[in-house]
């Protein structure tokens, strides 16, 4: 599903007039909502999946808390587009992010490692009672021990055997037994900008929730290049050996899911994105090479 310009439009004069004469430009990209960049310093974000209504109300509710403590910019909710006759779901206006996808445009500065860090660090405190859960994201890795099928995609693979043993070794390490943390929980090349090679922003916190950090530990190896692991967990400190064993296992997931998603999308398939099937691959190199390489 896509929309059109016209009706962001309609519903900036019905809702948000004082914004409405303001340009708007077509953004590519984007999976659960559409986006255009509204100005120079705004965003306008329409759901178009089913679940991303929910995904949007969460941003609304929760980014802003966050967002003051949080080292990189984000695009956090200034205004809220709520359900009319134009357009029967929530919709948003957000800060604009500057910057490229990381998945057109990856992450190439190793020094990129201590920024990632130093916003984990931020992010991962302790979440609230009521704060969102995820049955995807932030859960013991155990409830996925039945994915066997996605790793058909790695048949014949240079890197299929090693990927299955950090896989396994990720199931049996010990669960996370700290408290649930703040997780953003779908960090991918996708979902952070980058200028000058390093990482300047990150985006879309609708799957935000809390539980183990091991969820978002896995961009040292999905975001980062070569080399980039080791200097990230030396800056984030709090990962002991159980905690970056389970990373591993993330990564692997994640991997899988570029690599299918982007597959779909070389083949022209819908919801495919091409550019995520690169991603994936690159994410399970870099993961091989840095467990390779501690283990010299």
């Amino acid at each position: 599903m896509r929309f059109e310009q016209d009706l962001v439009r309609a519903l900036l004069r019905d809702q948000h007039p004082d914004l409405a004469d303001l340009e708007l430009r077509d953004v590519d990209g984007g999976w659960g909502a559409q986006m255009w960049r509204l100005g120079d310093d705004l965003a306008v974000r329409l759901p178009r999946t089913e679940d991303a209504p929910d995904l949007i109300r969460t941003e609304q509710k929760w980014l802003p808390v966050l967002a003051e403590r949080l080292p990189l910019p984000t695009p956090v909710p200034l205004r809220v587009g709520e359900p009319s006759s134009l357009f029967g779901h929530v919709w948003t206006i957000a800060r604009w992010v500057e910057g490229d996808p990381a998945d057109q445009s990856p992450i190439t500065d190793v020094g990129a490692a201590e920024v990632l860090a130093e916003f984990l660090r931020a992010l991962h405190q302790e979440a609230p009672a009521d704060a969102p859960l995820n049955p995807m994201r932030g859960v013991p890795l155990a409830e996925f021990r039945r994915s066997g099928e996605w790793f058909a995609l790695l048949d014949g693979h240079p890197h299929e055997d090693a990927v299955h043993e950090i896989w396994e070794k990720a199931l049996a390490a010990p669960v996370w037994d700290g408290p649930p943390l703040w997780l953003h929980a779908d960090l991918h090349p996708a979902n952070v900008v980058v200028r000058d090679g390093t990482l300047a922003g990150v985006v879309d916190f609708g799957d935000m929730c809390a539980g183990d950090p091991a969820t978002d530990l896995s961009a040292a190896w999905i975001l980062l290049p070569i080399g980039g692991a080791s200097r990230f967990f030396d800056t984030y400190e709090r990962a002991d050996d159980a905690t970056v064993t389970r990373a591993r296992g993330w990564a692997v997931l994640r991997a899988l899911g570029l690599i299918g998603i982007g597959r779909n999308g070389r083949l022209g398939l819908p919801g495919g994105k091409p550019t995520w099937e690169p991603a994936g691959y690159a994410t399970l190199d870099r993961l091989v090479s840095h467990v390779t390489a501690s283990h010299r």
